[in-house]
């Protein structure tokens, strides 16, 4: 993923809701079953961490995409955003092109 790219998704990513949240037990099986299926459903996904969640919240998102398969877009404060391009019938995100680069 690009720069250019990461930084279209951040944009989007901005403006919509937090839809999931991660608590003290962090990811369980069930937690990234739903994160996958939020995935599958948006492309694009926010996920909050809640302040009883004690460890590290760069390794968790970093986690958090390798289980679901997606892409780690941006870890703020304690909120992460994952990015899983969908299928063509049922994409809704258009990246910019990749480019060139300098």
């Amino acid at each position: 993923m690009t720069g250019k790219q990461r930084a279209y998704l951040k944009s989007l990513a901005s403006t919509s809701e937090t839809i999931l949240q991660v608590g003290k037990e962090g990811l369980t099986p069930e937690c990234t079953a739903s994160i996958a299926e939020a995935l599958a459903a948006r492309e694009l996904v926010k996920i909050g961490i809640l302040q009883n969640y004690d460890g590290d919240l760069e390794d968790l998102a970093r986690t958090a995409a390798e289980r679901t398969r997606s892409q780690l877009v941006q870890v703020i404060g304690r909120k992460f955003v994952l990015y899983k391009e969908g299928r063509d019938e049922k994409k809704k995100i258009i990246l910019p092109p990749a480019g060139k680069k300098n």
